[in-house]
């Protein structure tokens, strides 16, 4: 076998996008240790997201794939978000070339936001909470979904 295996061995980078209305958080992880990091986040609007931040981070980060979250109701319906996010979904994959996977973000920002608050009443988060940072975690969230159920 050639030094380093072959290339379906190697990590992959894997970029996760919680979409909002407002914000679109990032996360970002690799398919060898199976665990996901809160990046950032950018603005999304009434005139679509803020492409040109999206493309720093895709040339940041080189994902191998891109998960979404696919935002429904508890009782698993769509929700409003639902038709945007696939959407997003769609025009993301359109622009960037790489395949895009939906996965189901039920209840991921209420899990982010509770972990960062705990974070901080621990001591181990010193800055407080803030939406952009729900946000990244909340896509960190949808990524460790993704690889419970991809990899």
């Amino acid at each position: 076998m050639p030094e380093g295996g072959p290339a379906s061995l190697r990590p992959k980078i894997i970029l996760s996008l919680d979409f909002g209305r407002r914000r679109i958080g990032v996360a970002s992880g690799d398919t060898l240790t199976r665990t996901a990091h809160p990046r950032t986040s950018f603005t999304n609007g009434p005139h679509g997201p803020d492409w040109a931040a999206l493309d720093r981070i895709l040339a940041d980060t080189r994902p191998a794939r891109i998960a979404v979250g696919e935002p429904y109701n508890a009782d698993g319906s769509e929700s409003p978000l639902t038709g945007d996010a696939r959407r997003f979904a769609t025009e993301l994959a359109r622009r960037c070339g790489l395949p895009v996977d939906l996965v189901d973000e039920r209840w991921s920002s209420q899990d982010a936001e509770e972990r960062l608050r705990s974070e901080r009443a621990s001591g181990d988060r010193k800055r407080r909470v803030t939406k952009e940072a729900i946000d990244a975690a909340a896509a960190a969230v949808i990524l460790e979904r993704w690889f419970e159920t991809k990899t």
